[in-house]
């Protein structure tokens, strides 16, 4: 059974466009044990995230506040990143290698989601920025028509990002190449060279304007902070949490580099390691969302509790 965790290397002296996928074979039990720990963590994490987005339905007071609203969406969002990868993982081991067409559908959603997190949190920080530093202007700046607007805009700019690969190779590839089987991978999937070069642009890019973002609203708030209420200081809290989630999802921008690091280091746990590292950059930071919100909000922790209980009456 195979590692669903592969290496792809590119030979650039005799044949530049071809990828050669070197294979790291797992035994049974590890594979077994893999894939249980991927699925109940998947199951466990969308299950979390399901009791939020309930909550968030059944009480009208979280429709009129663009943080739940950009909250919900990130749920949201979390929830069809994380159902992707872990049906993506599984496929790696049960078929190994599905249709090109249906592996450029769930790659293309799985980027979008990807890239969507990112966004979304840099949104959420100057949310709280505006909240705090701007407290008189949050009313008519962070409206509910805005914010769906916001939500709209980072799903365009994710599309614009992502899409060119389909074009790309839509525009490079044979016909039997979509007719043919790969190990689903994104570099399988968008094999052409120039779209290697068009992400490493364009991660860099959202590795400065989020991270800017990040930096900016904190230290605008922590300055705030200093002399003002306790709220400041609860939202100068999140941002840092929203930083550490960021870093976790932005490390997926460095992945490649990491990829061959690993492959160095530890050449006889190659798949082990990489298989850490999926867990650390794609499933873990969906389960820090519900700590965020789910847990540290006063206002969101009632009515969870609420629900949870099954408890009904006044609200």
């Amino acid at each position: 059974m195979f590692s669903p965790l592969l290496d792809l290397q590119e030979m650039n002296e005799s044949s530049p466009n071809v990828t050669v996928v070197i294979e790291y074979r797992d035994s049974f039990t590890k594979a077994v044990t893999k894939n249980v720990i991927v699925v109940v963590l998947g199951i466990s994490i969308n299950y979390i995230n399901a009791s939020l987005i309930q909550t968030f339905r059944k009480n009208q007071i979280f429709y009129m506040n663009p943080r739940y609203i950009l909250f919900f969406h990130l749920v949201i969002n979390d929830m069809i990143q994380v159902t992707l990868t872990v049906i993506l993982f599984i496929i790696s081991y049960t078929l190994y290698k599905i249709n090109v067409s249906v592996c450029c559908v769930f790659i293309l959603l799985a980027l979008f989601t990807t890239e969507n997190t990112p966004l979304n949190l840099a949104c959420m920080a100057v949310e709280c920025y505006i909240a705090i530093c701007l407290p008189l202007h949050h009313v008519q700046i962070c409206t509910v028509k805005r914010t769906s607007m916001l939500i709209g805009l980072i799903w365009i700019t994710s599309m614009l990002s992502v899409l060119p690969d389909l074009f790309i190779t839509l525009a490079t590839e044979q016909l039997d190449f979509f007719h043919s089987r790969v190990f689903c991978l994104r570099e399988t999937a968008f094999r052409n060279p120039h779209i290697i070069k068009k992400r490493d642009v364009t991660y860099i890019m959202y590795l400065v304007i989020v991270w800017f973002v990040i930096f900016y609203t904190y230290f605008k708030i922590l300055f705030t902070a200093r002399t003002a209420s306790k709220d400041a200081k609860k939202a100068r809290n999140t941002i840092l949490l929203h930083g550490f989630q960021v870093l976790l999802c932005m490390a997926t921008y460095a992945e490649p580099m990491l990829k061959h690091a690993l492959q160095q280091w530890f050449p006889k746990n190659y798949p082990d390691s990489l298989f850490a590292c999926y867990i650390i950059v794609q499933i873990l930071p969906r389960s820090i969302s519900p700590i965020i919100y789910g847990i540290r909000d006063k206002t969101f922790r009632k009515y969870l509790k609420r629900y949870l209980l099954c408890k009904t009456g006044p609200q």
